[in-house]
């Protein structure tokens, strides 16, 4: 049984891809539990199963074996309506390649997950405006995506994840596309987010400087987590 704290909770996660004639064994049986307000690093060599652990918690996939819990609720065998209304109302995406709508403006990107919501906690504007005035964003929410940076981009993709008030953020490789100022904004973005309302972070990256500063990294090598490493404070 997963603690009550765990926002995250995963148990015998097993993930078979097919391939022509053959299987590949993307997860080969994930336990893991990630609790509320924590930062947590995922790292690992390429393929070793990063993004696809990070695209079953966020229910995009589903596993071929195991069950996965967010926030309580186990979404292993949901419908795609019920897990479309868990990912807008539980969980807050961040990409590498940001995902804006390029023809939306700034402030129109954030607001677009509150409209679908099945039940809006917020006004989409006023929302949209806090956020991206947190986000130091409050000079170019009227500028659409071509008009913006890529670290600014980045800093919009994450008001939009906030837009709902999420208690999971699954980033991505959120800075891979990013210069290492605009990396390093984007990591204090989210370890202020962190800080401030509790939400929960879950990062994939192959950067170890990123992985650092994480409360506890988990390592995947060949689709299966060897170590939980906590990062002194």
């Amino acid at each position: 049984m997963s603690n009550s704290n765990a926002v995250i909770h995963t148990s015998g996660v097993v993930k078979e891809l097919p391939l022509g004639s053959y299987t590949v064994h993307a997860l080969r049986g994930v336990d893991m539990d990630i609790y509320a307000g924590e930062m947590v690093g995922i790292v690992g060599p390429s393929g070793s199963g990063k993004s696809t652990l990070l695209g079953l918690i966020g229910g995009l996939d589903t596993p071929t074996h195991g069950t996965i819990a967010i926030d309580g609720v186990d979404i292993t065998r949901m419908n795609e309506d019920q897990l479309t209304e868990i990912r807008n109302e539980k969980i807050g995406f961040i990409f590498q390649f940001f995902n804006l709508i390029p023809t939306l403006t700034a402030l129109e990107n954030v607001a677009l997950p509150i409209q679908f919501a099945r039940k809006p906690l917020y006004n989409p504007e006023k929302r949209a405006k806090e956020l991206l005035d947190m986000l130091g964003l409050s000079d170019r929410m009227r500028h659409r995506p071509s008009e913006l940076s890529g670290g600014q981009q980045q800093r919009v993709a994450i008001a939009r994840a906030l837009a709902n008030n999420p208690p999971l953020l699954l980033a991505d490789e959120p800075t891979g596309n990013l210069d290492t100022e605009s990396g390093k904004m984007v990591m204090d973005a989210l370890r202020q987010i962190r800080s401030d309302a509790g939400t929960t972070v879950v990062i994939v990256t192959h950067d170890p400087n990123i992985a650092s500063t994480a409360d506890r990294v988990l390592t995947l090598i060949d689709g299966v987590i060897v170590n939980g490493i906590h990062v002194p404070a």
